[in-house]
């Protein structure tokens, strides 16, 4: 190679320092032969930790804290010394993100699939002091030969070491991808136990069930939340065991009545398969609706249960997959756009419980912009508007609906007054407060 100064170690950003007997300002000709390549992968953006890989890996997943970790490791200084194995008895075990090894290593590791085999170099800075290996003096950097045996999914779910899930027997399938995502009818076995120090069991399926697994749809609040948020994370075929707090137990759910309340739990869960919602491909129009309506009265049982958030999302999930359905004629478009606006107003009514007052109206808007006498679009904007007290536009909504449709006079009078109430409330409120202030400020003045 023929290379211009500028082009070489004369570079302005050259990452690789020359001497300074270097004619670093002259052209150079470079003769290289190439005896070997390998994969690598720079790691930090100063180069000082470099992975070469060696064997490729078994699919994708690769740890991250708190994954519990196997790997063969050794090492050598730069020059070939050897200063550590384990290659030998057990594979070295880890808790990731607990500086349990050298941080570069760490790093390089965070990287690395199951079965594969890398050398990972790493320079002094990344050499933190770990239970692995102490710091070796007067090492500018250190080759790290890593074989990851295997790693154990271990997720907080939560984000705050509350509630944990373990993964104990390895299911079938690529995470995430095979995993039931989305809501899915699911058969599970588990066995729930008291986090004490008996660890008391208080149900088995395969003890009180009859032997027979746990059937459940996910999505409609049929299992405590910290279950169903796990077990949407398993595979077929896998165990795993999740520590659990009561907010996310039995403290707002069914709780059994050997549960004491404020108790955490552990269930030990085996998914034993999944079955994924039903396709809307290849359905006729009369199918889909009536598979869009099944979702929908699921969605009104979970509103009138009180589950505000499990009902919008089956209704949002409705119009999510509106998106991708075309009505053939007009009395199928007519179908259609009452049901799309059925739904509009349905996420209303749960934003409306869910204290968000202003997504509330925009859920109407999608409603009433196409169709500004729609009666049940007005009388639920008109609420929202109610809630934020703008009881002018509720006013408005109200009276409009009288306008467009007599039948609706009964519910837009009794809103009406409501409202009626609502101001006089607001009123007092204001009218008492302003005469506190009036008396505190009397008082200091008199003072």
């Amino acid at each position: 190679f023929k290379m211009k100064p500028q082009m070489h170690y004369g570079e302005d950003d050259c990452p690789v320092a020359a001497p300074s007997t270097f004619p670093k300002d002259e052209e150079l000709h470079f003769e290289i032969e190439m005896i070997d390549f390998a994969k690598a992968k720079i790691i930090a953006d100063d180069f000082g930790v470099v992975k070469k890989v060696i064997n490729e890996g078994q699919g994708w997943e690769t740890p991250r804290a708190p994954y519990e970790v196997k790997a063969w490791i050794s090492a050598k200084t730069g020059d070939g010394k050897l200063i550590l194995s384990h290659r030998e008895g057990e594979p070295y075990f880890f808790t990731f993100g607990k500086s349990e090894v050298p941080k570069g290593l760490e790093m390089g590791i965070g990287t690395m699939t199951r079965e594969e085999k890398a050398v990972i170099y790493v320079t002094s800075q990344y050499l933190t002091p770990s239970p692995l290996m102490p710091v070796v003096e007067g090492c500018e950097e250190v080759h790290f030969e890593v074989e990851l045996v295997h790693l154990i999914q271990v997720r907080d779910m939560l984000g705050d070491g509350r509630l944990i899930k373990r993964r104990i027997r390895d299911g079938k399938g690529e995470f995430p991808m095979d995993c039931p995502l989305h809501d899915s009818l699911l058969c599970v076995h588990y066995k729930g136990m008291l986090l004490n120090e008996e660890k008391k069991v208080f149900y088995d399926t395969r003890v009180d069930n009859d032997g027979q697994p746990l059937e459940f749809s996910s999505g409609e609040g049929l299992v405590p939340e910290g279950f169903e948020m796990c077990v949407r994370l398993m595979l077929p075929g896998e165990i795993a065991l999740v520590t659990c707090p009561p907010d996310y137990a039995y403290d707002k759910f069914l709780r059994p009545a050997n549960v004491p309340e404020g108790a955490h739990i552990q269930w030990e869960i085996e998914l034993l398969g999944f079955e994924k919602p039903k396709d809307w491909t290849g359905l006729s129009f009369d199918g889909i609706m009536d598979e869009a309506e099944k979702i929908r009265v699921t969605g009104n049982r979970l509103f009138k249960e009180g589950k505000f958030e499990l009902a919008k999302a089956k209704y949002e999930k409705v119009l999510r997959d509106f998106n991708h359905v075309n009505p053939q004629d007009d009395e199928e478009g007519k179908v259609f756009v009452g049901k799309r606006n059925l739904l509009h107003l349905n996420v209303a009514a749960c934003l409306l419980k869910l204290g968000e007052c202003r997504k509330s109206i925009e859920a109407c808007n999608k409603v009433l912009d196409a169709n500004p006498a729609h009666v049940k679009g007005l009388y639920r904007r008109g609420m929202a508007y109610m809630a934020l007290g703008e009881f002018e536009e509720a006013q408005r909504d109200f009276e409009m609906m009288m306008k467009v449709d007599k039948s609706s006079e009964p519910d837009a009078t009794a809103a009406l007054s409501k409202l009626k109430k609502q101001r006089r409330k607001l009123k007092v409120r204001l009218e008492n407060s302003l005469k506190g202030c009036l008396t505190r400020s009397l008082g200091k003045f008199l003072k």
